[in-house]
């Protein structure tokens, strides 16, 4: 079976070809067509100024005229104006001219019509010498009656020459729309499916984790318990299902913001994986903040991103190498958080796929745990993640950045809570 997620950027340039080629096939069979509509029209009035001549110099029959007359009369769509010294005489099919309809029309409104029809007569003049060169024909034997017929092309030639712009427009229009409707759709049906996986995985771990602390309970007064480590080491992972649990359920709601310093969230989970994770990573936290940053944010989801990203980064380097993590304040009032490790690094290929869901690289991994990351930083937070340098066998930096200015962004559904402790 294709991956079709995995593929989406070739599909959508597979599809962008083939929308490309349809439209230069409908451009081009379109100017095909007008090509040969000018060259019929062209023709007609060829056969229009010829019907002219012939009926002003021959001496023709009475079926004879009728028949010029019946050639002349069927030019009915190309515009066409008789010219003779330079003067307009005579004109046939040009639009938007005054026709005197008025009733009892006066001698003023009769000349204001005439100044109007010849300055519309002109100017199609002139658009007319802009596309084909004039036919001449002869009135008389003389010189001087020698005649120009200028004409242009049909509004029908104009229409059919746009036409396919306005129609590869309007699918364009309707095109872009169908793709954000079914876009929204598909995103609204994800987030109803990480809502409920969220909500039923926190509801599901419940009920273990309460009878976990009755059972601690019931034997804290072992004397196993009471001597060593084992107690407290079950408290502590006790709490870290606890914890587990927060975050799925603040996943499968609306997320609590509350004011934490961003300092000791990252120092309190790096500190609970340095003992979890090999000794052979040396871990290096530098705070470049300078002050004490108080940011909005959900703690249980913040800690989860971190996290998930320094787990990656322990995996990528095979349990040995140097994880650097900096915190440093951005011109704008930001935080950026950096977490760079030394090991295998990623093409940009990869790097540019590592957010969607269901990658992975790992031969047990779900490829879900980035997804949720970039969930949580940038439609809960209004923050950005993203891979900001990656190189093979280099290692890979990976960037958080959380607003400062949070308190202006923030929707309305979403609780705001200070902290009491």
């Amino acid at each position: 079976m294709f991956d079709t997620y995995t593929y989406k950027s070739q599909y959508k340039i597979v599809i962008l070809v083939i929308a490309l080629c349809i439209a230069g096939f409908s451009l081009f069979y379109t100017d095909h067509l007008v090509r040969q509509l000018a060259s019929r029209e062209k023709k007609m009035i060829l056969i229009y100024a010829n019907a002219l001549e012939t009926m002003a110099n021959a001496s023709i029959d009475d079926d004879q005229t009728f028949l010029l007359q019946e050639i002349i009369t069927a030019n009915n769509s190309v515009p066409v104006i008789l010219v003779k010294n330079d003067k307009i005489i005579d004109h046939k099919n040009i639009s938007g001219l005054s026709h005197y309809q008025k009733k009892n029309i006066t001698k003023q409104d009769s000349i204001q019509d005439s100044i109007y029809n010849h300055k519309i007569l002109q100017e199609e003049l002139i658009l007319m010498k802009s596309q084909y060169k004039p036919i001449e024909v002869k009135f008389g034997k003389k010189i001087t009656d020698t005649n120009q017929v200028y004409y242009r092309d049909s509004d029908i030639l104009y229409q059919l020459r746009y036409y396919p712009y306005l129609q590869l427009m309007v699918i364009g229009v309707f095109g872009g729309m169908t793709y954000l409707v079914f876009s929204s759709a598909r995103r609204a049906e994800q987030n109803r499916v990480w809502v409920g996986l969220a909500k039923e995985t926190a509801h599901q771990l419940a009920t273990p984790i309460s009878a976990l602390s009755e059972w601690l309970e019931y034997l804290k007064d072992e004397p196993a318990l009471k001597d060593g480590n084992i107690g407290l080491e079950m408290k502590k992972d006790l709490l870290r299902l606890e914890t587990v649990t927060a975050r799925f359920s603040n996943i499968g709601s609306e997320p609590i913001l509350v004011q934490e310093d961003i300092y000791f969230i990252v120092l309190g989970i790096t500190n609970y994986l340095k003992r979890r994770v090999s000794d052979k990573v040396i871990w290096d936290i530098k705070n470049y903040l300078g002050r004490k940053v108080i940011l909005l944010m959900n703690r249980h989801l913040i800690e989860w991103v971190i996290e998930n990203i320094c787990k990656n980064a322990v995996d990528a380097m095979s349990a040995k190498g140097n994880l650097f993590i900096s915190l440093s304040e951005l011109p704008e009032g930001d935080v950026c958080i950096e977490i760079r490790d030394t090991g295998k690094g990623m093409t940009k290929q990869v790097a540019k796929q590592v957010f969607s869901p269901g990658f992975t690289t790992k031969k047990r991994g779900w490829g879900l745990g980035l997804t949720l990351a970039k969930r949580i930083v940038e439609n809960y937070h209004k923050g950005k993640i993203f891979v900001h340098h990656s190189e093979i066998n280099e290692g890979t930096t990976f960037r958080i950045i959380l607003r400062g200015n949070l308190e202006n962004l923030i929707p309305q559904n979403i609780v705001l809570q200070k902290r009491e402790d």
